[in-house]
């Protein structure tokens, strides 16, 4: 998978003429709307859905296991996945608008497996046709499952553990209250979804990234030697001396770009289902927005996290380094007061909305899965009942989802954990295919808006 998901950042960037240096035009388009456009929410909402989803425990506790287990120069590879990661954002946004459809109650539909039917199905004959709509349907059952896992299991599991361990709150109330909330939020479909993330999402980020910015400021006499070290033991890994891992520079990019490959989703599949929703004017707009996420995931906040991270060891050497949560905590531990509570808080609240947004795409992939079968139904049932019968699948789907949340605050999950790491796994294979094969759609699209300066064209 690291090889087939960094192929693929490389090849696109290579064929879109590097999409990264659009970054900050990319990052205004984010914050500006497009209101008379057709879609569902802001260009905002979907991005902030989409970050809530990628946004997690991984980018705080993952990046301190990365370090433990490569080295800090894991940190340098974890950025460069990040950066050229940027390039298959942009790719899968840009399908995800191109591809969409609107059902009859106005409600906009994309994702992978739209592209894969849409882009590719239909265009084909014989096996090649069964095979994509093969692929499109085993993306749709792919995320539906993974999400129990990734989604809901081991999120509302790291809630309770969390809880427990800083507040001796037993897993049985944790979890009861997690579920009544994710409840509350998930019933109000994608507008209520987004709404709540639209509003967690920016103060969970700028409080963690800022508690950050303090920590380099207590270490600023560290901070340089730290950069320094990260980028020389990338490719030395001996040269990090102390209590630092030893290692090869294989391990060292092995775990670093695995951190970050699977910390920003890029080549996934699942932020461009939730982009897909987004109102924008044409494609490209999105696909821009899109990008910025793993911006901020990856290049920023894991950045971030293990600029710390090392800083704190360079600074304190006597710590434990074989656990990245402790490494993490360690080095939050050194705002005074308030440096524990608001890594507790960061945890809490990236989990939280991890929830939140991996229970849309699970949604969306129920409900491309009951569509598949209402057709095949067509001659059986009228249009009313193939409504219900889509209705009643999502509602079936959003209990079960519920429900796992549950029993994830108060069971142990090694094994989901192993499973929900396959599943993600094979919900990127359908999802790389489609990029590779629709490349040449996606390089059409950026030279019709983008290279030509028609960013404002419907």
């Amino acid at each position: 998978m690291i090889i087939m998901l960094l192929g693929t950042h490389l090849f696109l960037t290579i064929r879109l003429k590097f999409p990264q240096r659009h970054i900050f035009k990319a990052i205004r388009l984010s914050v500006s709307r497009d209101k008379d456009s057709t879609g569902d929410v802001s260009q905002f909402a979907a991005l902030a859905t989409a970050l809530a989803a990628t946004i997690g425990t991984g980018n705080i506790v993952g990046v301190g296991t990365a370090i433990a287990l490569g080295g800090p120069g894991a940190v340098l590879w974890c950025w460069l996945t990040g950066v050229f990661g940027i390039a298959t954002k942009y790719g899968e946004g840009l399908l995800a608008i191109k591809y969409r459809v609107q059902t009859k109650k106005g409600k906009m539909l994309g994702g992978p497996m739209y592209a894969l039917e849409r882009g590719l199905a239909e265009r084909a004959t014989g096996f090649r046709k069964t095979m994509w709509k093969t692929l499109a349907i085993a993306f749709a059952f792919f995320t539906a499952v993974a999400t129990f896992g990734i989604g809901s299991t081991v999120q509302a599991n790291a809630i309770s553990t969390l809880s427990y361990d800083a507040y001796d709150i037993s897993p049985v109330v944790i979890g009861g209250i997690v579920t009544i909330l994710v409840a509350a939020v998930i019933m109000g479909g994608v507008k209520s979804i987004a709404k709540c993330c639209e509003m967690l999402v920016p103060i969970m980020a700028a409080l963690y990234v800022i508690g950050c910015l303090v920590i380099l400021c207590i270490n600023f006499a560290y901070v340089w030697p730290a950069v320094k070290l990260i980028v020389v033991s990338a490719f030395n890994p001996d040269a990090a001396g102390g209590g630092f891992v030893g290692s090869s520079i294989m391990v060292t990019a092995r775990y670093g770009i695995a951190r970050g490959l699977f910390s920003n989703e890029s080549g996934l599949g699942s932020a461009p289902i939730v982009a897909a929703a987004a109102q924008t004017k044409n494609p490209v707009r999105q696909a821009l927005v899109s990008s910025s996420g793993t911006f901020w995931d990856t290049v920023v906040i894991c950045a971030l996290t293990g600029i710390v991270i090392v800083s704190s060891i360079i600074a304190y050497p006597d710590i434990n380094m074989s656990d990245g949560g402790v490494l993490t905590k360690m080095a939050f531990s050194k705002i005074p007061y308030i440096g524990e509570p608001l890594l507790t808080f960061g945890s809490l609240t990236f989990a939280f909305s991890t929830i939140l947004g991996w229970s849309y795409y699970g949604e969306r992939g129920v409900e491309y899965l009951a569509d598949k079968y209402v057709r095949r139904q067509a001659r059986k049932v009228n249009g009313h009942e193939k409504t219900k019968l889509t209705g009643h699948a999502i509602n079936c789907y959003r209990i079960i989802f519920l429900i796992t949340t549950y029993l994830g605050a108060v069971v142990s999950l090694n094994l989901v954990w192993d499973l929900a790491d396959i599943f993600n796994a094979l919900m990127a294979i359908p999802n790389l295919l489609s990029l590779l094969f629709l490349s040449g759609m996606i390089v059409h699209e950026t030279r019709k808006y983008l290279w030509r300066g028609r960013l404002d064209r419907e």
